[in-house]
């Protein structure tokens, strides 16, 4: 059994009666590349799972979209108690996503109707190995962010399977504060997993009104996604302190507020480790007011 050899920057939050480390980690580049296919290798991505499992990592985010579908099968792969790799004190939490699919031209149409709902759960099921789903986040809007419109069938479908017992609890990704606040009318939530970073601060308002109901908020591309941060106060803030810019952007997000959990992705297993070093990076209450001016 492995145990991690320190605490993981952040501390825990509750995903209801869920317990997960803040410092969590995005499986999305496990995929091949654009996030389609197998990765190019199979072992080193079994290796950042097991390591994130070592680590003490206890919230995986991933989705059926990923891959499509492989991503799942190598989180079962790496981390289902039956596999010959040695298991670990506290087990990973699974939260995932539905709501879009793939199409042969890489893109990422929406899937919403309630039987493409149905097929999305059943496929995480068979691909994680599980006969519950942790936290299943119902993803609105496009590739292009978040779009206007009621979330009431598609979300209503997925309470249906909450009380089947296929999930366990839900969340909305890619919404907009009305959409939150719809979901809330409909059932619990847990998390809302959007688009925020340093420099892209849309969701400040939101956040904290989170924050004072307790759910979770998972900032996804928390590092700029596929273009990463620019920032010159970033840069200047990090080359004082001697730190990557990156690993300054992700101690910032913890610091920002309680509730923000974050699941930085990486393919690497040094990469991984450094992102954990870096989410514990101290920062001044001067470099915290600093920082604060970038995206505002």
């Amino acid at each position: 059994m492995s145990t991690p050899s320190a605490p993981l920057p952040g501390g825990t939050w509750s995903l209801g009666d869920l317990t997960v480390t803040r410092f969590g980690y995005g499986a999305m580049q496990l995929a091949g590349p654009g996030v389609m296919g197998p990765p190019a290798d199979h072992d080193g991505a079994l290796a950042v799972l097991r390591e994130a499992a070592d680590l003490g990592i206890t919230h995986i985010d991933t989705a059926g979209a990923y891959g499509p579908r492989f991503t799942n099968q190598l989180i079962r792969e790496a981390l289902n108690p039956h596999s010959e790799h040695p298991q670990h004190s506290a087990p990973p939490h699974i939260v995932t996503k539905v709501g879009a699919v793939r199409d042969q031209q890489g893109g990422w149409p929406p899937a919403r109707k309630p039987d493409e709902l149905r097929r999305a759960v059943d496929e995480n099921l068979e691909d994680l190995g599980l006969a519950s789903l942790d936290v299943v986040n119902l993803r609105l809007g496009d590739a292009q962010g978040p779009r206007p419109g009621s979330l009431a069938e598609p979300f209503e479908t997925l309470v249906e399977l909450q009380q089947q017992g296929l999930i366990r609890h839900l969340g909305v990704s890619n919404a907009t504060a009305e959409q939150v606040a719809e979901a809330q009318t409909i059932a619990p939530i847990v998390c809302v997993q959007n688009m925020y970073n340093l420099a892209y601060r849309q969701d400040d308002e939101l956040i904290d009104d989170l924050a004072d109901k307790g759910i979770a908020y998972v900032p996804f591309f928390p590092l700029g996604g596929f273009t990463p941060l620019q920032s010159t106060a970033l840069s200047a803030v990090a080359a004082r302190l001697g730190a990557a810019p990156m690993s300054v952007a992700l101690a910032w997000l913890l610091r920002r507020s309680p509730n923000i959990l974050l699941i930085p992705g990486t393919s690497s297993v040094a990469h991984l480790r450094e992102n954990v070093a870096g989410a514990g990076l101290p920062l001044s209450d001067e470099e915290l007011a600093e920082l604060d001016k970038i995206g505002r």
